[in-house]
């Protein structure tokens, strides 16, 4: 491969190749992982005239928590973001809206960014979007566990260059069969109408998320009109197939069949023009 570089571009190559790590092999070909500590004017130069080197990076993903009370399983939330595996970098920040910041209090991992703000999901997402270093934002809330392979996906995905954003199936942890048909509905929509829900974890390029603006902010249904702007854009999202798992506390405390059909009246009157706002007092 070198043959084909001037000696300037060798040298870059050189400069590049001597900061990073062998990971595996393609046939004949070592692929490597570049240290990001260490100087980058080599891999800048080699990069500029074999494009093919920019694949071995992954993107840089800032994982959002909007958090109200949710101290007791805010630190399983965050073990099970930091248990994924990825070869790119990740940072969590978690945003309370309590007063008090009582689960920002509760959370054990020094390296977390917290961030105190108003309560209202739509605005919290907002305000750790602004402090996101990431070039990609991750939505997550604190009851849903990514599938093992999300982070890599997603940085797969994205690299395409297709799509600016997407989020994932809808998986339920409970082993009762009406959740399963529950997770079917979901798929189906979020795939006829691209507009997949909050719980779905959303995902997106920050570059792009600030460009529109952000989520607006309104009581509910923040998620779907951000994926309507998206659409009207002419924008692309991609559904991976892989589920994330969400509590079923809510369909439990306030019953599956009325939580569901709740939910369903909402989104259609929602999608009729009546306001969140108006909506907001059937949804608490």
């Amino acid at each position: 491969m070198q043959g084909h570089f001037s000696a300037v571009e060798r040298l870059g190559y050189q400069q590049w190749a001597s900061n990073a790590e062998p990971t595996h092999r393609i046939g004949t070909q070592t692929m490597f992982r570049m240290n990001m500590k260490s100087s980058t004017t080599g891999y800048s130069i080699a990069k500029k005239n074999y494009p093919g080197l920019s694949e071995l990076q992954n993107y840089k993903i800032s994982i959002i928590v909007p958090v109200l009370h949710e101290g007791p399983i805010i630190n399983q939330t965050i073990g099970g973001i930091f248990d994924l595996p990825y070869d790119g970098e990740v940072e969590v920040i978690v945003v309370d809206g309590s007063p008090d910041g009582e689960t920002l209090r509760a959370i054990e991992k020094n390296k977390v960014r917290k961030i105190l703000t108003k309560k209202g999901r739509a605005h919290q997402m907002n305000q750790g979007a602004a402090a996101a270093r990431g070039e990609i934002l991750l939505f997550l809330h604190a009851d849903t566990e990514l599938p093992e392979n999300a982070l890599n996906g997603i940085s797969s995905l994205m690299r395409k260059g297709d799509f600016v954003g997407g989020a994932f199936d809808l998986g339920i942890k409970s082993d009762r069969p009406i959740f399963r048909l529950i997770e079917i509905a979901a798929s189906l929509r979020s795939r006829c109408t691209c507009a997949p829900y909050g719980d779905q974890a959303i995902f997106i390029r920050k570059e792009y998320f600030d460009s529109i603006g952000g989520f607006k902010e309104m009581p509910l249904m923040e998620d779907v009109e951000l994926m309507r702007r998206i659409k009207k854009a002419g924008r692309k999202i991609y559904i991976i197939p892989d589920k994330v798992k969400t509590s079923p506390r809510r369909w439990e405390k306030e019953g599956v069949i009325y939580c569901t059909l709740r939910n369903w009246t909402l989104m259609t009157l929602y999608s009729l023009g009546i306001p969140a706002e108006k909506l907001s007092k059937f949804y608490r």
